[in-house]
């Protein structure tokens, strides 16, 4: 499986970006992690087929992730962004069971003050 993530860029604090990610087949759970300069990968976002999301705590009620099962693809509608949400954000899709872990380039956000 391979994913193709777009939509990162330079935002100012407040604004909004939407990153999506393109599956080549389809995956059980799609979402979103994001790396921060010296820091480890942690949980953004994800969303199964039948629609359950999972947030970090610190995106809740800002974030909002969604798929299209039709075209295999998963948004994050990231509103009220803050410079602290600057990271590189990778695209991760994985099977049933645990079957398949997957993740795509990561995609730049920076969010300045």
């Amino acid at each position: 499986v391979q994913l193709q993530a777009s939509g990162g860029g330079l935002v100012q604090a407040g604004g909004s970006l939407r990153l999506s990610c393109a599956a080549s087949g389809s995956m059980f759970s799609m979402g979103w992690y994001r790396q921060a300069p010296g820091k480890q990968r942690d949980l953004v976002a994800t969303i199964t087929t039948g629609g359950s999301t999972n947030y970090a705590d610190s995106v809740k009620g800002r974030f909002t992730i969604s798929r299209d099962n039709a075209k295999n693809t998963v948004y994050l509608q990231m509103n009220s962004l803050k410079p602290e949400d600057t990271a590189v954000y990778f695209c991760n899709a994985r099977g049933r069971w645990g079957l398949g872990d997957y993740w795509g380039k990561g995609t730049l956000v920076t969010v300045s003050s």
